[in-house]
């Protein structure tokens, strides 16, 4: 029998009416008003014509209103379609088509965007947030119960390669993903979760379903301030923040001293971070639970937790309780302690695969194209992903691991390597460095440093420097650019 739960933003109304849900700027609403203001835009939906199984694309920001239009979907039954509002007209416009999405749900600010994406799809319905107050209301058909396999959301991945693809996440992909990570770290009546990262982007929109399930505060900014953050630490009393490795990296630099005690960990995603970092936020007294995951994995599925980060420093953790992880070699074959191989995961919290195209996989098990190797303990350590791999005269390099070197150099903020066509050697690796504001450092005491540090075949070929590293939204390095740039 199929499980079904009851409809989380209603059921969390019903037990903890009167708890706070969210703060928004001077905003702050009660489980009770946020299902109210989300059954009023469900209704104001319904009139213009969503009905449930629609797949409704959108284009917004982070605010209050975003939160409750989003959480009006799950009362009508509807898909959301998340997209990334970087992105172009046309680069949305193939998103919007191939999710079939009829309805799309803009923001003000990218309404010319919205009008652009219009004029090429007849069948494209906009609603711009700011009409919501004022169009009709009917009374919508609200969806008691969900089937754990029901589609919740589909979020692109960022299309590193080729075109992107549309991961389904099911309501059990997210109630499965809350419970791993409460299985991992614990919950506390106390906890008040931070959310300065992208809504559109599974690492936000997870802090709002882990709320429903958890009956927990969320702090929703609109965009990544150090300053701001450090502020409603201690005002809004914050014990947990969802970070990536640049957000850390300021955080770390602006904290004058350490955290309060009443904050329990940053919990750090989005590609690896330096040695040094993680053991300047402990010598800080910054918790980071260090973590590994994706799109597909409907957030992090690998964890490790502050009391082994000293033992275990740079390991991305163990499998949380409800996943599996082995690593294979390229016939298929699972791979021994401390070999290299791919990284393949299996669990609840897992996407059964992506929209139009099918599943991910036969058996369930999803190959990540990421490269790691697991120690005697268990613990995994990743190294890179596939298609960014330099094979330099049959040697092995893993781009992270030169960066980790970089990143660690004093007056360097970040680093970015990608491997360069070679005659002799098949390929090089080029090193992308921005230094700190007001800092010049000799490309010569770079590459001194990195003697100390890499095998020769690793050290960097040439050093171009320049002022920002190319980001996708969840702030991952687009290499794909940097090769772009050797051109």
């Amino acid at each position: 029998m199929e499980e079904i739960l009851p409809n989380f933003l209603k059921n969390r109304a019903s037990l903890t009416p009167n708890k706070e849900a969210i703060v928004f700027n001077k905003n702050r609403l009660t489980f009770q008003e946020l299902y109210e203001k989300a059954y009023y835009t469900a209704g104001v939906l319904a009139a213009e014509g969503i009905t449930k199984g629609d797949y409704v694309a959108f284009l917004v920001k982070n605010d209050l209103r975003t939160v409750i239009t989003l959480l009006s979907l799950h009362l009508l039954g509807a898909r959301a379609v998340l997209l990334n509002n970087r992105l172009t007209a046309n680069e949305l416009l193939y998103q919007i088509k191939d999710s079939n999405s009829l309805f799309l749900i803009a923001d003000d600010d990218f309404q010319l965007t919205a009008e652009d994406v219009l004029r090429n799809s007849s069948s494209l319905k906009v609603i711009f947030k700011k009409e919501l107050d004022t169009k009709p209301f009917q009374k919508p058909v609200v969806q008691e119960t969900v089937h754990i396999n029901d589609t919740c959301t589909i979020m692109y991945t960022s299309g590193t390669t080729g075109f992107p693809k549309g991961v389904i996440q099911t309501y059990g992909n997210h109630w499965w993903s809350a419970v791993g990570n409460v299985l991992n770290a614990g919950l506390t009546d106390k906890d008040v979760w931070l959310c300065t990262v992208p809504i559109f982007h599974i690492s936000g929109y997870s802090i709002l379903m882990r709320s429903l399930m958890y009956g927990m505060k969320v702090i929703l900014h609109e965009s990544f301030d150090e300053k701001r953050v450090l502020t409603d630490l201690v005002q809004e009393k914050i014990t947990i923040m969802s970070v990536v490795t640049a957000m850390l990296q300021r955080i770390e630099k602006a904290a004058m001293g350490a955290f309060p005690d009443y904050f329990r960990y940053m919990l750090l995603g989005g590609g690896p971070a330096s040695i040094d970092l993680i053991s300047s936020c402990m010598n800080k007294g910054i918790p980071v639970y260090y973590s590994y995951g994706m799109t597909e994995t409907s957030s992090q599925i690998v964890t490790l937790p502050p009391e082994d980060a000293a033992r275990k420093i740079g390991s991305a953790g163990k499998p949380l309780f409800p996943a599996q992880l082995k690593i294979l070699d390229e016939k298929g074959k699972e791979l021994g302690a401390n070999e290299a191989g791919e990284i393949v995961v299996f669990g609840p919290n897992v996407s059964k695969g992506y929209l139009n195209k099918g599943p991910h996989s036969v058996d369930g098990w999803f190959h990540t194209g990421d490269i790691g190797y697991k120690d005697s303990e268990g613990f995994l350590y990743v190294l890179d992903r596939r298609s960014d791999l330099i094979i330099s005269g049959g040697e092995n390099i893993y781009p992270a691991e030169i960066e980790s070197v970089l990143s660690s150099i004093t007056g360097i903020k970040e680093a970015g390597v990608v491997g360069m066509d070679d005659r002799k050697w098949g390929q090089v690796p080029i090193a992308f460095v921005v230094c700190e504001e007001g800092t010049e450092i000799p490309a010569a005491q770079i590459l001194e440093v990195c003697k100390r540090k890499l095998a020769s075949y690793k050290l960097p070929k040439e050093i171009r420097f320049i002022e920002a590293l190319p980001r996708n939204a969840s702030k991952k390095i687009v290499r794909r650019t940097l090769r772009e740039w050797i051109k």
